[in-house]
């Protein structure tokens, strides 16, 4: 059989084809003020339930700075009534939380107390390619007010003290929605198929901008645990500027190479090796090739055993993508030995569907635009191309778009956050990348 030396020549050939050996972007991500404002919605009753948590052990006087003497007054109720996030261009962001505290003395009326802090905060990159959000300033200041008409003396006694900041300010941003936890799930190993796995690792810190948070990233693959070597792209990867103001709260490019990347690590795992089924028999099949009755004097199943000879290539352009995939098809027969006769060359251009369920990307394979079939080798004499096409066109056409849709069942996961998932999502294909205009919406079981 001159299957495993052709599987072997052309693991050889790819291995002198230039990878990736630098870290370049292949996708990434804006995450525009919306959605800024939903994750700062989303955080408000977290922080209410932390705040909570945190201040209603304490009394009082242990929330203020100058309080000598230990007060009998506890804080009886926490009501986080605004948070809010907002950008600060090339450096980060602003935290604000306006938070209501009820404070009742022992014997007098209830007091309020109006708590306000201020934190900005910026994003470093980890050595271990983890991005964190950390706290560069802080500053809560409190107002106290009297609910009754008499002002009680121990709500008097703290009126203008400062807010022991190293209580409120250890670790501001755990007010938000995990963020630090969701950052890390954005780096997680991420099945592809059972063997095929992929990760998004960010190269350098996210960039703030009035447009949103930019970040950049490169996709590593691994094949049953190994790292694969892809390509290296020809064209570098930037994220595209946005033409105006997005209605969407985040908006995530993938480009050409990310998709041409995938499928040469599904090639490397073997998953597009294939098996196709034939109408075709020794018997019938040597009425239009006369050798093949000489080879086979008994009447066998013809099979077609498919595998790729080079890499498939994506090509996007706008409002089109397509998959072009370069087959070597072995005719032969025999069960369980499996003997080729006749190889094929086959190259077939395919296009392909995009669209977001969740967040993961489905791809699937849409009806065949271009098929070229030639003689690469034959024991059975020259086979004209038109017989060649005659023979065997339609179930190739018929199986490898099925093949190739059964192996992305599962779709791609799309970079993402642990606890959120993609909503009012738009696919738009344009020259060379992918965007994907979508909302975010914290998932029901953390809601």
């Amino acid at each position: 059989s001159t299957v495993p030396l052709l599987c072997t020549l052309g693991a050889l050939l790819a291995l002198l084809a230039p990878v990736r050996t630098t870290r370049a972007p292949d996708c990434g991500g804006i995450l525009t003020p919306l959605g800024l404002r939903y994750f700062a919605e989303v955080s408000k009753p977290h922080a209410e339930v932390a705040l909570r948590r945190d201040l209603m052990a304490l009394r009082a006087s242990d929330l203020f700075l100058g309080s000598a003497s230990p007060s009998r007054d506890r804080i009886t109720s926490v009501k986080v009534v605004d948070l809010w996030l907002s950008l600060i261009p090339e450096a980060g962001l602003r935290l604000g939380i306006e938070v209501e505290l009820g404070i009742a003395p022992l014997r007098a009326m209830p007091a309020l107390a109006r708590l306000s802090i201020q934190a900005d905060l910026h994003v470093d990159l980890g050595p271990d390619g983890n991005l964190q959000l950390l706290t560069s300033a802080c500053r809560p200041i409190v107002h106290v007010q009297s609910t009754g008409k008499v002002e009680s003396k121990s709500s008097r006694s703290i009126l203008g003290k400062k807010v022991d900041v190293e209580k409120l300010c250890l670790d501001i941003s755990k007010l938000l929605l995990f963020p630090n936890e969701q950052l890390i799930s954005l780096t997680a190993l991420l099945p592809v198929t059972p063997s095929c796995q992929l990760q998004y690792l960010p190269l350098a810190v996210p960039v703030f901008s009035k447009q949103g948070i930019a970040l950049s990233l490169q996709t590593t693959f691994q094949v049953a645990g190994a790292a694969v070597p892809v390509p290296v792209s020809p064209v570098p990867f930037s994220m595209p500027e946005l033409a105006s103001a997005s209605t969407s709260h985040l908006i995530l490019a993938l480009s050409e190479h990310f998709y041409t990347s995938l499928y040469f690590t599904l090639e490397r795992a073997g998953a597009f090796n294939m098996t196709i089924p034939s109408m075709l028999t020794t018997a019938t099949l040597a009425q239009k090739i006369t050798q093949v009755g000489s080879l086979y004097p008994e009447d066998l199943p013809i099979m077609l055993s498919a595998a790729l000879r080079s890499s498939p290539r994506v090509v996007l352009e706008e409002g089109r993508a397509a998959l072009k995939l370069f087959l070597t098809v072995h005719v032969g027969a025999g069960t369980p030995d499996f003997q080729s006769f006749l190889s094929v060359s086959v190259d077939v251009t395919t296009g392909l569907q995009l669209s977001v369920s969740d967040t993961r990307m489905m791809i699937s394979t849409a009806v065949i635009e271009d098929a070229e079939l030639s003689l690469a080798a034959s024991d059975v004499g020259l086979v004209p191309a038109a017989l060649l096409e005659e023979l065997f066109l339609a179930p190739v056409c018929q199986q490898v778009p099925a093949w190739m849709d059964d192996v992305l069942r599962e779709g791609v996961h799309l970079p993402h956050l642990s606890r959120f998932t993609y909503t009012n999502v738009s696919v738009v294909i344009h020259k060379d990348y992918v965007l994907v205009p979508c909302n975010l919406k914290l998932q029901s079981t953390m809601a």
